[in-house]
């Protein structure tokens, strides 16, 4: 069965407010814990890591950003592998970012609670506490429709920027090159490892395709918003993740608050309250943007029949579609309850999400080979389809999640299929 997309109203959504939605996306949680994470795996080499994947994000964003631009529809990655690839593929990428959100989500809520635990103590009670009022927090904010969550990512976005920038900036002067050397203490091969836990940070240039009807020129705002975002989050990594090498030194990799720690070394004395201020900021900008292409996502996968049609609801562009985030915001409670009763702590479900969100961009980007026209565009699909094939490889075990998803969504499309015979028969 063929779907074609109807012409959607004007969206309200400006660049300005795209870049803070991507900005929320992408930069994420990674800032809060991963410098730190990846200094102790390659040392000063894991700039490197951070490099190479700021490099690789300008043309992974650019494809995405031309994919929505030409083809604007709630149902953002999914859309593009039904047009290139079929209802089949179409299910298996929606069903493998609609379901990688919750865990992420709150893989991400259980990390900003942790500083808040640090600064005001309580332990495991104030990091759930604090994950489940952040998650529930999001969900309303999202419920009360695009409008505000624009206008709340650009407030949020430039707060938080303005934070970033002022902890580098006041830490730099106590950075020294001695930090430095030696540069690779664990061999260069510790650099590729390294690179696989940052895949984390990078996530999200696929999410705000999920809004590009939302936007009130998706051909002109979306490949603007993406590109402003590259640059400004290329920047952010970077310098943190130089500042958390050439500052704290050696110590960077003994510490679960490499932002706290600078903050101190710039301004002195206990940083762990402006640090949990940063995480609540960081942590609200991501979820506030996954959960709206999440819930976006749901509706168009029920419009078109790869999730139950009562999810349909909210897929045109200007509807709030509370019915998909509400089931977003249900399946997160339910991963938070499970990771409370068992006590695993985040671990497995960054680990579920990491392997979810490299499938999607496998299929994403050989999509864009079939859909973009010949020329520069179709250059940046290649090399970004090949850098995708090399996360593949570096995500091992991960993938055990996404081959689950697409074996359950087969699954549904199947049995789908045989209601649709079985009532066709009957009807006769």
């Amino acid at each position: 069965m063929t779907h074609t997309i109807a012409p959607a109203p004007a969206g309200r959504l400006t660049a300005a407010q795209g870049t803070a939605m991507y900005v929320g996306a992408v930069l994420g949680t990674g800032v809060i814990a991963l410098p730190a994470l990846a200094a102790e795996k390659a040392g000063p080499a894991s700039l490197l890591a951070w490099l190479a994947l700021v490099v690789l994000s300008a043309p992974l964003a650019a494809v995405f950003a031309a994919l929505g631009a030409r083809h604007p529809d709630a149902g953002g990655v999914s859309t593009y592998a039904r047009l290139a690839f079929g209802e089949r593929a179409a299910a298996v990428v929606g069903w493998c970012f609609y379901l990688a959100v919750p865990p992420g989500a709150t893989a991400a809520a259980l990390f900003c609670g942790a500083y808040v635990s640090a600064a005001a103590g309580g332990g495991t009670a104030v990091t759930v506490g604090t994950a489940v009022a952040l998650m529930a927090a999001v969900a309303a904010a999202n419920a009360a429709g695009l409008r505000v969550t624009g206008r709340l990512q650009l407030a949020m976005a430039g707060l938080l920027v303005t934070l970033l920038l002022i902890a580098v900036a006041l830490s730099l002067p106590q950075a020294r090159l001695e930090n430095l050397q030696p540069f690779a203490p664990h061999g260069w091969t510790a650099v590729g490892p390294a690179a696989a836990l940052l895949v984390w940070s990078f996530a999200g240039w696929e999410a705000i395709t999920h809004l590009a009807a939302e936007f009130r020129r998706p051909e002109r705002d979306l490949p603007r918003a993406a590109m402003a975002a590259v640059a400004v989050v290329g920047v952010l990594y970077l310098s943190v993740a130089f500042a958390t090498v050439a500052v704290l030194g050696p110590g960077a990799a003994d510490t679960q608050a490499p932002l706290g720690e600078l903050m101190a070394a710039g301004l002195g004395g206990n940083a762990r309250i402006p640090a949990a201020a940063a995480a609540l900021l960081l942590t609200f900008g991501t979820m506030n943007a996954y959960y709206a292409s999440a819930a976006k996502l749901g509706a168009a996968l029920g419009r078109d029949g790869a999730l139950p049609r009562w999810l349909a609801r909210g897929s045109v562009a200007g509807e709030v579609p509370r019915r998909s985030l509400g089931a977003v915001a249900a399946l997160s409670f339910l991963a938070m309850g499970a990771v409370a009763v068992s006590g695993t702590g985040p671990e497995p479900l960054v680990l579920l999400t990491t392997g979810s969100f490299v499938a999607v961009y496998a299929v994403g980007t050989a999509a864009a080979l079939r859909l973009l026209p010949r020329g520069r565009m179709r250059l940046a699909a290649l090399v970004s389809l090949a850098a995708v094939v090399v996360l593949l490889v570096m995500s091992g075990v991960y993938l055990l999640w996404p081959l689950l998803v697409t074996g359950a969504a087969l699954l549904y499309l199947r049995l789908r299929a045989r209601r649709g015979r079985t009532a066709l028969r009957s009807a006769r």
